[in-house]
């Protein structure tokens, strides 16, 4: 299977609260998209990592993504080793995307910035001959890290106003993670995502985002290398 984007996120979750507006637009015009987290966020607070992987599927399935793999890394621990960049490396081999998405360049999580090198570095292995693995060499064309809990100064945005609603919805699918107004109260402890204060935040952030195009909703993401443009008009 080839696919157009691949979306790499390290804990179950980080994709749909970072660009899951954009990977439904671009599943409606017709791309191919995949997703792959590199560990099951088993050191989170609350739930765990078996619950998070049935939440994964259960998004994956409503978004409409091909495939949804997941490396087994360990949460908090990961290292860039040969062993972690070798696994992604397979996984960008096996579907071949013509662009990824990968976590922030860095943020609050120190997991985020972590993997957004390691995936980096797994784009540019991808490509070389002599790494053998039994699949041919395959190097993405352009790698997008998503913004996520920081405010950084965003390189470009994507217009996600008709998203939006689906995107909540797709985060509410890990119900042992956040807010659920239908919910019965959780025994579980609070965090700072876990309140409908979180939600709202997500809610604000596209907004913010979206008003620098003059939309309603926007997401946000940091470019790898300069970005070509054919047609000036192109770009709002």
């Amino acid at each position: 299977m080839k696919l157009d984007i691949l979306a790499i996120g390290v804990h179950p979750d980080d994709i749909e609260l970072s660009c899951s507006g954009t990977l439904l637009k671009h599943i409606e015009k017709g791309y191919k998209i995949g997703l792959c987290d590199l560990t099951q966020g088993e050191l989170g607070t609350r739930g765990s990592g078996g619950l998070r992987l049935k939440e994964a599927e259960t998004a994956r399935q409503m978004m409409g993504a091909l495939c949804r793999d997941n490396l087994g890394m360990k949460d908090g621990f990961f290292l860039n080793t040969q062993e972690n960049i070798l696994k992604i490396v397979t996984v960008i081999r096996k579907y071949r995307p013509e662009i990824i998405f990968a976590n922030a360049l860095e943020d609050r999580h120190p997991d985020h910035g972590r993997a957004a090198k390691l995936v980096a570095d797994a784009c540019f292995y991808s490509g070389l001959q002599k790494i053998e693995d039994g699949y041919e060499k395959w190097r993405p064309k352009t790698l997008y890290h998503y913004i996520q809990d920081r405010n950084l100064a965003e390189d470009f945005v994507v217009d996600i106003t008709d998203q939006m609603k689906k995107k909540m919805e797709l985060i509410a699918c890990f119900k042992s993670q956040f807010f659920n107004s239908k919910k019965k109260k959780s025994s579980e402890p609070k965090t700072p995502i876990s309140s409908k204060s979180f939600l709202d935040f997500i809610y604000a952030k596209n907004k913010s985002y979206g008003r620098s195009i003059q939309v309603d909703y926007a997401e946000a993401f940091n470019k790898s290398r300069t970005i070509g443009v054919d047609d000036v008009f192109d770009l709002r």
